[in-house]
């Protein structure tokens, strides 16, 4: 049974008192590597809800009579916790347990343990802790409900979300009934996270809302600015970092309005992360640099904040005196991951040369061993055969790295064995043991993908660090498949070139997840043949010094060819043909560029696909690749668009689709004309919105009545195939910049998703037309908004532009798009070829700049 190990997500099972008395270098601070490292911190104690006269001094109603040696003994626990002695911990409850005077400080003690249990990876020893909580638990609605907590995050690490939800569900029942505000508040938070992992994000979203709305109605108190702390940190994992920062500073408002100074501390170092998430780096240091002038010097929340700061603005002398303060923590949990997190930041700001950084790690390492925390010596001995990996000692880091792995594998952390088989494969990889390269690298890869969501909770800041550190271990194995694959026995070279296409649509994948910080719906990959026999498709992979390209075959076959090329040759490439697609330059000045692209891209493969009788291309673009548009592609003699029907797609997992029917096709059409919220007048949208009327039967949503309120009931109420909006959009490597404009407001990919989605009984739409959007200008990753809008919008198929075109053009190639589709024997693609076509050859609009950036994405049939 795979063990979930989230990482970040676990703040947001705790409870939200302690949420303010602990800190830590989280994920949002932190590159993945170290996400994973600090954030198994926030584990623990803090999934409880406690009462006010209990020795651990929390909030609620007290059924502990007082001081006694039970009650010194839990308390005594707690406080080896906090410093991040679990072992030592474990022994205090266990004979609290044992010792107990009362059903209550039993359950409590039981209930520790099962927390204490999960840290430490003793799975077996926390489910019979919990059944004992559960046996001895008082007939109280909310000591019930904390066990129930206890239980659902239990059931949540052990991978099986959908009981915890369950569990969590009836623990706040319980809250309810015990009258406890702060209680319901908690279990709600876990049951979003809960929702988020099954996929059911409409869900999560109302749950959200219902959350914030019993926040609001509560008055302003200490517990108030707790949970909006919590919903604000839960916000951010979900990539609505406006959102987050304002819940944020209305919880430092209550805070200093309560002169509650660990809650000011805490709330300042929260918005911190979330400005350095926002990509804000001078407004979170000074977030940091405010908790660092009030917070006492080596206490937890004091070695996050300088961390954080340290990472921001890397200064030896401020290394130096955190190198001293570290050297003299005492044994504990988060001082092991304080120093590992230290190290990486040092090598990774080239500010290692002047200390001892092994000598630190080794230390981390026993105090880990000697606090048999074998997920913390996990990371320390992990981080030092990274420091020997950098330095090329090779035989040390592997040596290490092997010994990280089976700590890791002791407590079933899927996450970290990803990152140390990773490293693994890169020290052999320098070792020169390729084909043990590949197997380490596949094993990284395979734990990736089981991950699923988990990899989007584990780091709500990896929509920052994805690309420098989850996208290269897939890139790098394919590297390794890829070398010398056209020497293998045919049968081997076939295997390899299967392996890496999955990998690379695998990426596509993970990509998307990264995107939306939710992981995608899954679908079953199918072989090109039994979609369509007529179609190959082009996998162009950007590595390291080189462009390779497969080529899948509706035979089942798979063909690979690369060229020998410099990150800086193919980007200079790229940039003169997107420059050349400018209507200020002269047509011709787009072919040298546009041959050259065709020369790496598919010149190898011509012969193959005459002999084959190939009708449409299909390709899986990689990195910038997006935002070209394969169309403008060029064979010396003619554009790719004149001779072949051309979509785009992630991989071979296409929405089952009927086609768009027989009978003539519903619309909803909505579209601004006029000038609205700074962007400019699109006259010529009065007349697409006429001509598709004109075509089929359409619902016109024209200006003023093209509202979210009004789409919203439209796509609900109405049997439509197609979706049109014509309309300014822009589409953005980040989901919460990737927008629709209505007349009052920007809906936001996620809001179009759940409109769209909210045809769930009815039919889904067959395609949806974006007509005015643009990929936003310095984005090389752009292009990944629009094919998450195709992914997650649930229509079969996406029609969007890569920039904003003329507007009278795009008019026109609409009113041949629908004259093409009425035709109903043409595929898709066939039909946006068609209308393409139409404009290359008519006297206004034959630059490429007007036909060239429109774009299928998802079913070309």
């Amino acid at each position: 049974m795979r063990r979930l190990r989230y990482g970040f997500i676990c703040v947001l099972t705790c409870c939200l008192s302690y949420l303010l008395s602990v800190g830590t270098v989280r994920a949002a601070d932190l590159p993945f590597f170290r996400a994973t490292v600090d954030t198994h911190l926030e584990r623990g104690l803090n999934t409880l809800h406690y009462p006010p006269q209990s020795p651990l001094g929390k909030g609620g109603s007290s059924s502990i009579p007082g001081p006694n040696s039970t009650a010194i003994l839990l308390d005594q626990g707690q406080q080896f916790y906090d410093v991040g002695q679990l072992q030592q911990a474990v022994t205090q409850w266990q004979q609290a347990a044992a010792t107990a005077d009362t059903a209550m400080n039993q359950t409590l003690a039981y209930t520790y343990l099962t927390l204490v249990y999960q840290d430490l990876g003793q799975w077996a020893e926390a489910e019979n802790a919990i059944a004992e909580a559960r046996r001895h638990v008082p007939n109280q609605p909310v000591a019930l409900a904390q066990v129930l907590n206890a239980q659902g995050r239990l059931q949540f690490y052990q991978g099986h979300p959908a009981d915890a939800l369950t569990t969590w569900q009836t623990a706040e029942q319980h809250y309810r009934q015990g009258d406890d505000a702060t209680g319901i508040v908690l279990a709600q938070t876990n049951q979003i996270q809960a929702l988020r992992s099954l996929g059911y994000y409409n869900q999560a979203r109302r749950l959200m809302t219902n959350l914030r709305q019993e926040l609001a109605a509560q008055s302003a108190s200490l517990l108030k600015a707790q949970g909006l702390q919590s919903v604000g940190v839960l916000l951010r994992t979900t990539g609505a970092l406006e959102e987050s920062q304002t819940m944020l500073n209305e919880s430092l408002a209550i805070a200093q309005a309560l002169d509650a100074k660990d809650a000011i501390a805490q709330a300042q170092f929260q918005l911190g992360n979330t400005a350095q998430a926002q990509e804000d780096s001078p407004t979170a240091i000074e977030f940091y640099r405010q908790v660092l002038s009030t917070t006492p010097v080596q206490s937890r929340l004091w070695f996050e904040a300088s961390l954080n700061q340290l990472r921001l603005a890397p200064s030896a002398t401020v290394a130096e005196t955190l190198y001293t303060q570290l050297t003299a923590l005492p044994p504990s949990r988060w001082g092991v991951y304080a120093q590992v997190n230290f190290t990486e930041t040092l090598l990774a700001r080239s500010l290692a040369r002047s200390l001892p950084l092994p000598s630190l790690l080794a230390k981390a390492a026993q105090q880990a061993q000697s606090l048999n925390d074998p997920q913390a010596e996990s990371y320390a001995l992990g981080q030092l055969g990274k420091f020997y990996e950098q330095s090329q000692q090779f035989s040390e880091a592997l040596s290490l790295t092997n010994q990280a792995l089976d700590r890791a594998r002791q407590v079933q952390a899927d996450e970290i064995m990803a990152v140390w088989q990773w490293q693994r494969g890169r020290i052999l990889k320098a070792q020169g043991q390729t084909q043990t390269a590949i197997i380490a690298y596949d094993q990284a890869v395979t734990l990736l993908e089981s991950l699923d969501q988990d990899l989007v909770a584990l780091n709500p800041d990896i929509q920052f660090s994805f690309q420098q550190q989850v996208e290269p271990v897939y890139r790098q194995l394919v590297q390794l498949l890829l070398q010398d694959v056209d020497m293998l026995p045919m049968a081997e070279q076939q295997q390899r070139l299967a392996r890496s296409r999955d990998v690379i649509e695998a990426l596509q994948l993970a990509e998307l997840e990264n995107f939306f910080r939710e992981a995608c719906l899954t679908y079953n990959a199918r072989p090109i043949d039994q979609i369509d026999s007529k179609a190959a498709v082009v996998y162009p992979i950007l590595l390291d010094q080189r462009l390779e390209v497969i080529l899948a075959l509706p035979n089942g076959s798979l063909q690979h060819y690369g060229t020998a090329l410099s990150v800086e040759r193919r980007r200079e490439t790229f940039q003169t043909l997107r420059q050349a697609l400018n209507p200020a330059f002269p047509a011709e000045r787009v072919l040298i560029p546009a041959q050259q692209l065709y020369d790496w891209l598919l010149r190898p493969a011509e012969a193959t696909l005459n002999q084959q009788d190939i009708q449409r291309l299909v390709f899986v673009l990689d990195g910038y690749l997006r935002n070209l548009p394969m169309a403008v592609l060029h064979d010396g003699h003619q554009f790719l668009i004149e001779r072949y029907g051309i979509a785009l797609t992630p991989g071979l997992q296409l929405f089952e689709s009927p086609g768009l029917g027989k009978q003539r096709f519903e619309v909803l059409a909505g579209g601004l004309s006029v000038g609205r919220q700074g962007f400019n007048a699109l006259p010529a949208v009065d007349v697409e919105m006429d001509q598709i009327q004109a075509q089929a039967s359409a619902q016109i949503l024209l200006n003023q009545n093209f509202t979210k309120a009004k789409l919203a009931k439209e796509v609900v109420e109405r049997p439509i195939s197609i979706v049109h909006l014509a309309t300014h959009g822009q589409f953005s490597s980040k989901a919460d910049e990737t927008f629709i404009l209505t007349w009052n407001t920007r809906l936001q990919i996620k809001e179009l998703e759940g409109l769209l989605q909210q045809r769930e009984l009815q039919t889904p739409v067959e395609l949806l037309i974006l007509s005015a959007c643009q990929t936003a200008k310095g984005d090389e990753r752009a292009a990944l908004g629009m094919a998450g809008v195709a992914v997650r919008s649930g229509a079969r198929s996406t029609v969007a532009s890569l920039w904003s075109v003329e507007d009278f053009s795009t008019a026109e190639l609409m009113s041949e798009l629908y004259l093409q589709l009425n035709q109903r024997l043409r595929s898709r693609s066939e039909a946006l070829q068609q209308a393409q076509l139409s404009l290359l050859k008519s006297s206004n609009y034959s630059h490429p700049y007007y036909w060239a950036p429109f774009v299928l994405t998802g079913n070309w049939l």
